[in-house]
This record gives structure tokens, sequence and C-alpha cells, in this order.
């Protein structure tokens, strides 16, 4: 039955390949419920991919740190003395213990179970009482360290052994927002949440703009009102869609001098996926991390940056109020929506066209990129 299942699922993706905006139709439901999909997923995309773990100014200053895990692996990232950004294994090598819990600032890595410590960069600094033992080379233990990329001021890394560069895949996406400056732009806001759905429900969610105005009516429709938005051409690494701001409802800052008034006037929705969704706006921009942790079970990494100076509290507070309210009605539907496809009796829908449901379909293509191979070996 599992075969069948992946076999099904890597028709409907090869379909969406091929399929324009005003025929594409939405995924079986095993797309999102399968575990062995989830494995699956795991293993090739998030596992090979370039995942958004956050903002590089969560790690600031040399001795900075924050953990997290990825798939398996308890990682954590450390600005070292050379002030460079490593994403190290937070695994001692001794026994096995995780070196380090939250984030924090430290001059060294130190194992609570038997006090080894590495240095910012992963080196080996001290072993106690390990001095005498005859086959240890202290000089060659370090950490297993991992490729890490900053872009736009967002941190990302990859568990592959050296995988190709991430900032090529974007550069079309590079230009579409380069005039925001979100390198600039200051974290004042982040959470970490799980939600009970599944992972792509979430992206897709943020994906699209068909369901600004009819889900979000008294919250995000009287910024961004579904009317506003238009699709555009994704690339070889992401998707997206703009997002245009109400007229009726003036922005509270201007955001960089370099944006043209479409710039300023407009929200960049993109994804640059499987980990990363984001609203880049000239006043401020959201975003969201997320890793799977089960089909119904994503965990998600929330956070608000503003461009400026001048921003005070009760202005950032506001923002942060509206960015919750949207998310809580986000969740609630999306944690239905898995009920939904408990029913023997959910089938596949069609999309709407490409200005609201057209990056649905991008991401089916990104998918079927990374897993259409995979599905058709294990659905044999």
């Amino acid at each position: 039955m599992a075969h069948d299942v992946l076999s099904t699922l890597g028709e409907a993706l090869k379909q969406s390949e091929t399929l324009d905006y005003d025929q594409a139709w939405s995924m079986p439901k095993s797309y999102y419920t399968d575990p062995e999909v989830l494995a699956l997923e795991r293993e090739h995309l998030f596992g090979k991919e370039w995942i958004c773990i956050g903002r590089s100014q969560e790690v600031s200053k040399p001795g900075d740190f924050m953990t997290f895990q990825l798939c398996d692996e308890p990682l954590v990232a450390i600005r070292g003395d050379d002030d460079k950004i490593r994403v190290l294994s937070n695994v001692c090598r001794h026994r096995g213990a995780l070196l380090a819990e939250g984030s924090g600032h430290a001059k060294r890595l130190v194992c609570p179970y038997h006090h080894w410590s590495y240095d910012r960069d992963g080196k080996l600094a001290a072993a106690p009482k390990m001095g005498a033992h005859k086959s240890f080379v202290s000089a060659e233990c370090r950490l297993p360290e991992f490729a890490c990329e900053e872009w736009h001021g967002f941190l990302f890394t990859n568990l592959s052994d050296s995988p190709p560069p991430l900032a090529p895949r974007l550069a079309g996406l590079s230009a579409l927002i380069k005039n925001y400056h979100m390198e600039e732009m200051q974290l004042r806001y982040v959470a970490d949440e799980v939600w009970h759905t599944n992972w792509k429900c979430l992206i897709e969610n943020f994906m699209e703009g068909y369901h600004l105005s009819p889900l979000h009516k008294t919250t995000l429709h009287l910024v961004n009102p579904t009317k506003l938005c238009s699709h555009f051409p994704a690339g070889e690494g992401y998707f997206g869609y703009n997002a245009g701001y109400s007229p009726d409802l003036p922005r509270p800052a201007e955001g960089h001098p370099a944006l043209s008034h479409a710039e300023a006037t407009n929200c960049v929705m993109f994804a640059v996926p499987p980990g990363l969704v984001s609203g880049c706006g000239g006043d401020y921009s959201s975003f969201i991390c997320v890793q799977p942790e089960s089909t119904d079970r994503v965990r998600a990494k929330l956070g608000l940056i503003f461009y400026g100076d001048s921003w005070k509290q009760p202005a950032v507070d506001h923002a942060v109020d509206l960015f919750n309210a949207t998310m809580a009605e986000d969740k609630t539907v999306l944690v239905d929506l898995m009920r939904g496809m408990a029913s023997k009796h959910h089938a596949r829908g069609p999309l709407a066209p490409a200005d609201f449901e057209g990056p649905v379909l991008d991401f089916y293509r990104f998918y079927s990129r990374g897993m259409k191979e995979v599905l058709a070996t294990h659905g044999q």
C-alpha cells in the first residue's frame, strides 16, 4: 500500500511540473499525512538543502551562541574570535553529552558531564586527566563543522558535505529585495512555537494571498488585502508573490532611502524552501524558520525585524500584536486542516489563479525537483 501511495504522489508531482497555473490542482493527502513521505523529506530535503536557522544578529558578538536541532543533529551556531559564525556539532567528542543549551555567551563550550571544553572555533581546549591516554591525540580532536552562509542577515546551514553555495541560487530573489536592505534590519521579536500541522501546510499558507481577506478580515486584510496580491516568477531556490499595502493604511515608517515608491508600498512575500518564509517590507519584515517534527507537528521560529533606529516601543508592540493575531488565525485553520485531511472523503482541489495561489504550485515544483526520483525509487 505504501508503494502505491508514493507512486500516486510521484505522478501528481510530475504533473505539477508541466501544468499551467490555471490548470493546477492540490496534492493528494499522502503528501501531508504519510510518515514515510516525512522520513524521506527529512533525509533528502532537510538533510541536504540549505536550512535557515535564524538571524545572524542572534550571535552578534564573539562568544555568542545559539543551539538548535536539525533533523537528528544537535548543533550550535557560535561566533568565533575571528568574527566568523560557525555551525558546530553540539555533541561532546568524549561520551556524547550535549555541550550547550538555549542561547547565550561563552568563552568556551564546556561539556557539563566531564568538563571537556572547546574553543569558539571547535578545537578541543581541555580534556581533564586525559594526558596519559596512549592513543588519544588531543590536538587532533575538534567538533565537526557544517557549512554556514549568511544571506541578507539570515543564517543558513547545510548538513551535506561540501554543498554548492546558496547565494547563486537566490540571485534573482536578491535583486528583488536588495533595496529593502534586510541585512540592516534589527531583530526586535522572536518566538519558538510548535504548530500541530504539517510543515508544508504552514509554508503554503504563508505563501499564498488567497486567504488574506477571507481569513484575516479584521487583521491582515486591512494591511495586505487579497486584491493587491500579484505573483512573480519562481527561481531555482525561491518562489513568492507581492502583497501590496492598502493605500488606506499609512505605513508607520518609510524604510531604506533606496526604495522606490512601488517598493515601499509592497511587501515581497518569499520562500527559500524548505525551511524559510518571509514577508519583506520596507519598514519591517517577518519571517518563520520551519522544521518538521512529525506529519502533524512542526517547530516554527517566528520573528520580526525592523529598519532604522526611529522605532518607538509602542509601534513595535503594535506590529508584534498584529503578527501574533494573524499567526493565531492561521494556526487555528491549519490545525483543523489536518483534521479535514484525515477524512476518507478528502480529495484534491483546484488551485486559484497565479496571483493568489501560484506560489503553492511553485512549491510543488521545487519539491518535485528534490523528491521525484526518491519517491519513484521507494514507490517501486
